[in-house]
């Protein structure tokens, strides 16, 4: 017991001297804790700036540790050596480095954060198109931008009916990003641009997007552009190749005939048809499907062009598929808002409406009234589709709800700045 208390004694002035010598030192260990940390804030800045999202956290505390330990070897290991070889492996220098390593490491995660936030803020200022973060209150306070977020899962994002689907990739690649626009767009402009810049960024044909009063997104889907002939034909119609010599004026949309010599030797016809496509000798022809079972994959056919004008819903199905619009049936239900509404409210081009008792009617007249049963042949863009639609659905509790600026426009209301 005698012994015991000396040797305790001994123990705990060595470590105050350790505590002692390290206190002393505190100034170089803020200080060098404080570089550290800079340079972590300014790898997150140049990281944010270069690739556009946050730098790893791993590699923040690898800026941060390297800073320290460049002064400790470069600078603290030189002096000490050079004064006193022996004192690199004294307890309190020992201590002293190894708390240096530790609270620059330990600090580097504030200032990664620091660095980050900096960055965002200032490439929102500096007009950025887009950045992976949240752009701080102030400067979409004070500042020239606003901040549209799209949804934060892939699986938000949905799909057009009537289009191809979007691969799950691309959804992914815009889940959670944030687009930055001019502050003084309404939100029918924000709307617009936004369309815009995700069909631009992430090479989809269509999008349909909704904002709310905060203008932040409650409703997105996009969808590829139809692609191929199939979307093209009416039911029981098939497209084959053959091989044929066509006129050297021959065009999509042109009507003509195949003939081929008979057993007799005579010609003869083999089936009426309209010309889609050529290719040196083949040519793609669109005819009905028991006609294009009749025709020999062996056989060389001469086509006849025949006098008439290509037909106007050739002409239609090319436009429509290069245009922004889609060609939609909506049919109005009893309850809903547009029964007994006018066409004239529809934000939209009715082409046809066909009566549940009466023949369809063509291009009818803007003061036309509806009537539940009626189906209505929309040419618009999704998103206008998609209002007509809900518009035209009966409400599930039996109350049909109204908006000041009608059925079909009312998500295209500017807010009133």
């Amino acid at each position: 017991m005698t012994l015991a208390a000396p040797r305790l004694v001994l123990q705990l002035d060595s470590a105050v001297r350790l505590v002692g010598s390290l206190l002393q030192d505190g100034a170089l260990v803020v200080g060098l804790t404080a570089l550290s940390a800079g340079i972590s804030a300014a790898a997150a800045l140049v990281y944010r700036w270069y690739t556009r999202e946050p730098v790893p956290r791993w590699l923040s505390a690898l800026f941060g540790g390297s800073a320290a330990a460049f002064y400790l070897n470069a600078v603290g290991l030189l002096r000490t050596t050079t004064q006193d070889p022996t004192a690199v492996f004294d307890p309190p220098r020992i201590l002293l480095n190894s708390t240096i390593l530790v609270a620059a490491v330990a600090l580097s995660p504030v200032g990664r954060a620091v660095g980050d936030r900096l960055a965002t803020d200032v490439f929102a200022v500096a007009g950025a198109r887009s950045i992976d973060a949240e752009v701080s209150r102030i400067v979409r306070t004070v500042g020239r931008v606003t901040a549209v977020e799209l949804p934060a899962e892939a699986s938000d994002v949905g799909d057009i009916d009537g289009y191809d689907p979007v691969p799950t990739d691309r959804k992914e690649a815009m889940a959670g990003k944030r687009l930055l626009f001019p502050r003084t767009l309404s939100r029918e402009e924000l709307a617009d641009r936004l369309v815009t810049r995700i069909k631009e960024d992430y090479g989809v044909g269509h999008v349909d997007v909704e904002l709310d009063d905060e203008r932040n997104v409650s409703y997105l889907a996009v969808g590829r552009r139809v692609a191929g002939l199939g979307p093209t034909m009416p039911p029981g119609v098939a497209a084959v190749a053959v091989r044929a010599d066509p006129g050297a004026g021959a065009s999509a949309g042109d009507a003509v005939q195949l003939w081929r010599m008979g057993e007799d030797g005579d010609p003869e016809r083999v089936a009426s048809a309209e010309l889609r496509a050529t290719a040196g000798d083949v040519a793609t022809v669109l005819l009905d499907e028991a006609e294009a079972e009749r025709l020999d994959h062996e056989e060389t056919y001469r086509l006849l062009t025949l006098p008439s004008d290509p037909g106007a819903e050739h002409e239609f199905t090319s436009l429509l598929r290069s245009a922004d619009e889609t060609m939609e049936t909506v049919t109005v239900e009893a309850g809903s808002e547009l029964a007994s509404a006018t066409l004239s409210t529809l934000d939209a081009t009715v082409v046809a409406v066909h009566p549940s008792d009466a023949p369809v009617e063509t291009i009818p007249r803007r003061a036309r009234e509806l009537a539940p049963g009626d189906v209505l042949f929309l040419v618009a863009r999704p998103e206008t589709i998609r209002r007509i639609t809900r518009a035209a659905s009966a409400p599930d509790d039996g109350s049909a709800e109204t908006d000041e600026s009608g059925p079909a426009a009312a998500d295209r209301s500017d807010d009133d700045d």
